[in-house]
């Protein structure tokens, strides 16, 4: 995909342990134009350690963005190397992320503190690829929550020449959150990211955080350059695959049935297995495929349980399949 045609009026969010290859895979069957995004890779481990392992993807992933975490602006130059090297779209650097894990290497949301440094990686980066190199932040962190806070951090990153911000409409708390409350107690602030939008109208502007419907989707469409969603998309992944076809509704076909979903991934799931990967791996993201359908629970009870087996195969698929449709699942020994 040329990077002039990168469009970023959906975007699956960057989830730890969630948006990995398999996940994208099976999403994109559902989504064709989203932007994926991977989950967080901290860029010493891309430079040091096994690159295949953390990169590889599929070309059927396209459009498809790496996001970086790290601080050290020689190191993130040298990972967004390989990584546009490897064929990814965009580079993302991680400046919203509040897990404590992330505080004690000193990136992710702390970052936001310092945004002279977060320059410095950023022109690193640049300097580094032809392709856009954007920046996920918050808000603010703490105390430190002004607009006036926010759009300098911004204005201060885009006089590297980054023009593209991906905003989560809430703060960061540092101490005293867990990341999973910091993505719930914090309160949404769209008004911050819709502000940010009219007054810097030249910078591509995606809000983020809390967007679970298509008119929820829509209001920020009239405000913003686009919508980065996570949870809600995994768990539901037709919202994202509605959402896909909301904004593109030229040139998207129309919506697979569930039964056709899991006949297109069999010879994903075939190739993994011929690999020495388990079937739980690729299945744990697909739970979400019968969400608010009749058949949804017994979709996920037969996955459930058949799934992490040891030799468990394709056949656990179509007996979840079986279920969720009504009949008879087929009884699998471990």
């Amino acid at each position: 995909m040329a990077v002039s045609q990168l469009d970023r009026r959906v975007a699956m969010a960057p989830m730890m342990d969630w948006s990995d290859r398999h996940c994208r895979h099976f999403i994109r069957l559902l989504a064709p134009r989203t932007l994926l995004y991977t989950e967080m890779i901290v860029a010493d481990a891309i430079v040091r350690g096994d690159r295949g392992r953390l990169l590889d993807f599929d070309a059927s992933e396209h459009p498809l963005a790496l996001q970086l975490g790290g601080a050290d602006p020689a190191t993130l130059a040298m990972a967004a190397r390989i990584g546009a090297e490897r064929g990814y779209d965009e580079i993302n650097l991680n400046v919203g992320c509040p897990s404590e894990r992330v505080q004690s290497a000193t990136f992710g949301a702390c970052l936001m503190a310092r945004p002279a440094l977060v320059a410095e990686c950023v022109a690193a980066m640049r300097a580094a690829v032809a392709i856009p190199v954007t920046v996920k932040c918050r808000i603010g962190i703490d105390d430190t929550d002004s607009y006036e806070f926010l759009l300098a951090f911004v204005d201060t990153v885009a006089a590297t020449g980054c023009d593209t911000f991906i905003v989560h409409a809430r703060k960061a708390i540092l101490a005293g959150l867990s990341p999973k409350e910091n993505r719930e107690i914090p309160p949404l602030k769209y008004e911050t990211v819709w502000r940010l939008k009219a007054d810097r109208p030249g910078l591509t502007i995606v809000a983020n955080g809390g967007i679970r419907t298509l008119e929820g989707a829509r209001e920020q469409w009239q405000r913003t350059d686009g919508v980065m969603v996570g949870r809600e998309a995994y768990h539901n992944p037709y919202y994202l695959a509605a959402l896909d076809r909301l904004a593109w509704p030229a040139h998207a076909p129309p919506v697979p049935e569930p039964a056709e979903v899991v006949a297109a991934l069999r010879p994903y799931v075939a190739a993994r297995l011929a690999r020495g990967e388990r079937l739980h791996a690729i299945t744990r993201h697909v739970l979400g495929l019968y969400a608010h359908r009749p058949g949804a629970r017994a979709f996920r009870r037969v996955m459930s349980e058949l799934a992490p087996h040891a030799g468990a195969d394709f056949a656990v698929l179509e007996a979840a399949l079986r279920a969720a449709e009504g009949a008879a699942p087929l009884r699998l020994t471990a």
